[in-house]
């Protein structure tokens, strides 16, 4: 870990390296979502979850649902995030469970190139009563995510229009990669799994 003087040093060199931010860019953070983004979340069916062990480790988890399947509190302190089945590695709960507490959460649209970031403290809740409110494709989760908001803002839309995420430039035709079965089985030395990439989709869907 560096000391302070290094570490002065190194902010130092960042600040004369770029530009420092347009004010407004820093008061944008306002702490809470407001109207804007409590709308912005309600359309978003995708989140990218990072949070941090006890150990420092870190985790970044995407999740999905139908649009709005995060919900703002009515004050804008605070968000509602329903755990879906996975791979039960359970990466995320950990390190919430086990570390700070400390997430971070970037809310994306399918056709819109800014997007939203919450930032704060999470912890996890665990009350049948209000999981079932929260049940999808069948299914009502085991646990939910409450983030006390402490940073709430717009993101510019550089990144994604640099990749042109919901564009046509760079998309590519599933076939070109192996199943996912396959490159996990190349990797950890297994048999070649016997189902084919579509077969492996659908049975994914079944267990949205």
């Amino acid at each position: 870990m560096p000391d302070d003087a290094s570490a002065r040093t190194a902010t130092e060199q960042l600040d004369a390296l770029y530009l420092k931010p347009h004010k407004f860019t820093v008061a944008k953070d306002i702490g809470w979502v407001d109207p804007h983004g409590r709308r912005f979340i309600g359309l978003s069916p995708f989140v990218a979850l990072a949070t941090v062990g006890a150990n420092g480790g870190l985790d970044v988890s995407p999740r999905g649902g139908g649009a709005g399947f995060v919900r703002v509190a009515e004050d804008g302190r605070s968000l509602l995030l329903p755990d879906r089945p996975g791979n039960n590695r359970l990466d995320s709960l950990r390190n919430i469970a086990e570390g700070s507490g400390e997430v971070g959460l970037m809310f994306m649209i399918p056709g819109v190139d800014d997007i939203y970031r919450v930032n704060g403290s999470a912890r996890l809740v665990v009350d049948d009563e209000l999981a079932r409110t929260f049940e999808e494709f069948g299914k009502v989760p085991k646990s939910l995510i409450r983030v006390e908001v402490r940073e709430a803002y717009l993101h510019c839309p550089r990144a994604l229009m640099r990749s042109d995420l919901w564009g046509d430039s760079h998309r590519v035709d599933r076939s070109i990669l192996p199943s996912l079965s396959e490159m996990v089985s190349d990797q950890l030395s297994l048999p070649k799994p016997e189902a084919t990439h579509e077969q492996q989709v659908e049975s994914l869907r079944q267990g949205l």
